[in-house]
């Protein structure tokens, strides 16, 4: 098994609701966290959603050159390759990307799935965030209706975000405050809007006081049972249970009880990002202090090449990010349940 098919895809996020786990989505920046990402998943016999955001995507182009669209397509590309060696199933997505990286991003990436698909072939991601939380809700509804219309010819499923992730992520930044809480009547409207299937598929950021990065103990409260009171709401009005297929962003950190109760509330995808950071670069400062004398050339000394040779700290750095990886898992539940 590799890149799941859009069917796939969908069964994934299906099972997962169904079954009460959700599956971590890795942000990666470079075919070294990539290869860590699929190790993670395949070491864990799950499935799971490797993501790019636009940063990323930049810095994968080339860091001179700093090309979105160019460095999501290698990503993928190179994706597609290296997952076949893994037992499991992987998604590709694209992460928040707010109204001025759509033309520039986006739009792009839809129009060369849309090529992919009007020549018979599977769309080249499988999901794409519209993150529209600077919008007012029915500004973010309106750019959405029109990308899920796009999203739903290619085979695709879109994120939407409705409400603000505090903390910065790619340079943007938003305060910690009362904005980072969505309420029943912000997700009436998503329902009023994008319909609860009949249109394209889509899964929701619902806000829960979320925050991107790591914060010290007590700076962030995070209320996950506000999912609970938006999937009984609004599934109430539906005549559904858990209406939405929802997403956890800002989760590094979060408390294990946390984590467990949004599963219950109906999220089957949970960013993992700053914590796989830390993982795969702490092996690395070690690397360096402890070698320092061979990947250092000093007073006329020639270092150790063997110390120096990027494998040599990069081998260490994958297998730690991997780990985390399987640590994801296992606090998401979807250790062990790959479809395959």
């Amino acid at each position: 098994m590799a890149f799941a098919t859009p069917d796939q895809y969908a069964e994934m996020i299906d099972a997962a609701k169904t079954g009460g786990y959700a599956y971590p989505a890795i942000n990666v920046t470079s075919s070294q966290t990539l290869n860590a990402a699929l190790r993670g998943f395949a070491e864990a016999e799950s499935d799971g959603i490797i993501q790019i955001s636009n940063g990323g995507a930049n810095y994968f182009s080339g860091s001179n050159i700093n090309d979105m669209v160019t460095g999501s397509l290698a990503f993928a590309a190179f994706a597609k390759q290296v997952a076949k060696n893994y037992g499991v199933r992987i998604a590709i997505h694209t992460d928040h990307a707010m109204r001025d990286k759509l033309d520039n991003w986006v739009i792009p990436l839809l129009d060369a799935s849309e090529a992919e698909v009007k020549a018979g072939r599977d769309p080249i991601f499988h999901s794409h965030m519209w993150d529209g939380s600077a919008e007012t809700v029915p500004e973010n509804m309106r750019i959405a209706e029109q990308l899920l219309e796009r999203t739903k010819f290619n085979k695709q499923i879109l994120e939407i975000e409705v409400g603000v992730v505090g903390g910065e992520e790619d340079g943007y930044a938003a305060e910690i405050d009362e904005k980072l809480y969505t309420t029943v009547e912000d997700a009436r409207q998503i329902v009023q809007a994008l319909g609860t299937g009949e249109n394209g598929r889509y899964i929701t950021a619902l806000i829960f006081g979320n925050v991107h990065g790591v914060y010290k103990p007590g700076s962030v409260k995070l209320r996950p049972e506000l999912l609970k009171d938006i999937q009984d709401a609004i599934g109430s009005e539906l005549g559904q249970e858990r209406p939405f297929d929802l997403v956890f962003h800002g989760g590094s950190g979060s408390s294990a009880q946390d984590i467990a109760d949004a599963v219950s509330y109906g999220v089957i995808k949970m960013n993992v990002d700053t914590d796989t950071q830390y993982a795969f670069t702490r092996p690395v400062a070690t690397h360096m202090f402890h070698n320092y004398d061979g990947v250092l050339k000093i007073d006329g000394h020639v270092g150790d090449k063997a110390k120096y040779d990027p494998r040599s700290w990069g081998k260490a750095a994958e297998a730690s990010m991997a780990a985390r990886v399987v640590e994801a898992c296992q606090n998401l539940g979807s250790a062990g349940k790959s479809l395959k």
